[in-house]
């Protein structure tokens, strides 16, 4: 499916607005919230062949929650991924393992993500659990990336990257376990911002682990989208162990310490991808900022420990489905990876206490990198969007695990140790596919990334896919 890009920006309701924007002419009267979500709709319609995006629909009753016009985002079209319980919507997330029926309640992260003033129109589509960095599956039709629909539009949250990147909504939900909201930002050409540990409502799978990897955010085209998001969830819940984050909304005025990693242990970054980090490096220079080189104070046996940790939740899963998620839950459905994963485990279990011990400890070794910088710099991937197929389910384990080894190389450092990172579009291959790279920093120290997202956007603003 090799051809040209997939959008469906159109002179309708919603033009080529992000979200703030949309949300003023909501207030001003210009527009209303019912015109928007109709725009919305059509949008996904046009889409949806094309890129298979949405998993699941609720055109006919769109679910807002009953907030004041006042909010930041008030009337503005959405989608929610599909690992999150809002009332009245299935949950299945992205497996054939059982079929899901209508949650009876919503998850505290919706409700939050509610309060925003959002309108969610439906759910995305994930791959099996979210365990896969490509939203592929053993026999339904894959996720295809708005960009270049040969190619993937990364994953877990590869459903919401192809609606926010193709035009349909401005804003849709992501959620992050090992880089879910930075790897289809990279891939799609989005904004995306994997917040502090804690710095949301706590999700509902994350909170059930040993080492907390989950954090939810959103996926945007701006970053004043994604400032505007977390501004407003600050007033719905903050909490008081880290610094409050309030309503960023431009660079920050001092100079910062930016260390620069091109490589993991793990994996060689790609020549466009390297290209992407140095030349945003040396923006960063010109702005007044303080760059050098830097390394990244882990091994590759952390890798092989993520990997564990990994499998353990696999292993969670297939044990825990038939009473967490539905009597009919059937783990011989599940897909070659989560199966692989969960074999791998068993396997290795002897190893557990070490590698959970040497995992929590990684957050003393990360937080040395900040000792004498401010943000880290480096690429999100170690390769640009791959091929639909390269990293299916459908893969021999072994090779598979080898390929999300040498491509999955940079994000899982904040997951485990709980801080902020942010995924942005500076870089393209020659052929016009986005590149994200990554900046991140201390706990608790998201407002410094956004500062640096708005400098770095103002400078040289993003490229537009309808261009």
């Amino acid at each position: 499916m090799a051809g040209e890009r997939v959008h469906a920006f159109d002179d309708d309701a919603l033009a080529d607005y992000d979200a703030v924007g949309l949300a003023g002419l909501v207030r001003s009267g210009e527009v209303s919230p019912d015109e928007l979500a109709a725009a919305a709709v059509a949008r996904a319609r046009k889409v949806d062949a094309a890129l298979a995006p949405v998993a699941f629909t609720a055109y006919h009753r769109p679910h807002r929650a009953p907030v004041g016009s006042g909010t930041a985002l008030f009337g503005v079209p959405t989608y929610l991924k599909d690992n999150v319980d809002l009332r009245g919507m299935p949950t299945n997330y992205g497996t054939a393992a059982f079929r899901a029926r209508p949650a009876r309640r919503s998850s505290g992260f919706a409700d939050q993500f509610l309060s925003t003033g959002l309108v969610v129109l439906g759910k995305t589509r994930l791959p099996e659990f979210g365990l896969n960095a490509s939203t592929e599956f053993p026999t339904a039709v894959p996720v295809r990336n708005p960009w270049e629909p040969s190619r993937s539009p990364g994953a877990s949250s590869g459903g919401s990257a192809a609606l926010v990147a193709s035009g349909v909504v401005p804003i849709a939900h992501a959620n992050d376990g090992g880089g879910s909201i930075r790897i289809p930002a990279a891939c799609c050409g989005l904004v995306g911002l994997k917040p502090t540990r804690g710095r949301l409502v706590a999700n509902d799978q994350g909170r059930r682990l040993p080492i907390d990897l989950v954090t939810d955010g959103v996926l945007t085209r701006s970053v004043r989208d994604t400032a505007a998001f977390f501004a407003e969830a600050e007033r719905y819940h903050r909490n008081p162990e880290l610094p409050p984050l309030g309503l960023v909304e431009g660079p920050g005025a001092r100079p910062l310490r930016v260390g620069v990693v091109l490589d993991s242990p793990t994996a060689k970054t790609d020549e466009p991808t390297r290209r992407a980090v140095e030349q945003t490096a040396a923006r960063l220079a010109a702005m007044g900022h303080q760059v050098d080189t830097v390394s990244l104070p882990f091994s590759p046996e952390f890798a092989r420990d993520f990997t564990l940790y990994w499998g353990l939740i696999a292993f969670l899963i297939a044990a825990t489905g038939r009473l967490l998620l539905d009597p009919g839950f059937q783990a011989r459905k599940l897909d070659g990876l989560t199966t692989g994963l969960r074999r791998s485990f068993r396997r290795e279990f002897p190893r557990v206490p070490g590698a959970l011990r040497r995992l929590r400890q990684a957050e003393t070794a990360y937080a040395s990198q900040f000792r004498d910088r401010d943000v880290v710099l480096s690429p999100v991937l170690a390769h640009v969007a791959p091929p639909i197929g390269h990293l299916s389910p459908n893969v021999a384990f072994d090779e598979l695990m080898d390929r999300l080894n040498r491509y999955v190389a940079f994000t899982p450092l904040n997951n485990v140790t709980g801080t902020p990172g942010i995924s942005l579009p500076a870089g393209q291959t020659e052929d016009g596919l986005p590149i994200g790279v990554h900046l991140s920093a201390a706990h608790g120290q998201d407002r410094i990334l956004l500062e640096l997202a708005f400098a770095l956007e103002a400078d040289q603003p993003w490229q537009r896919i309808q261009d």
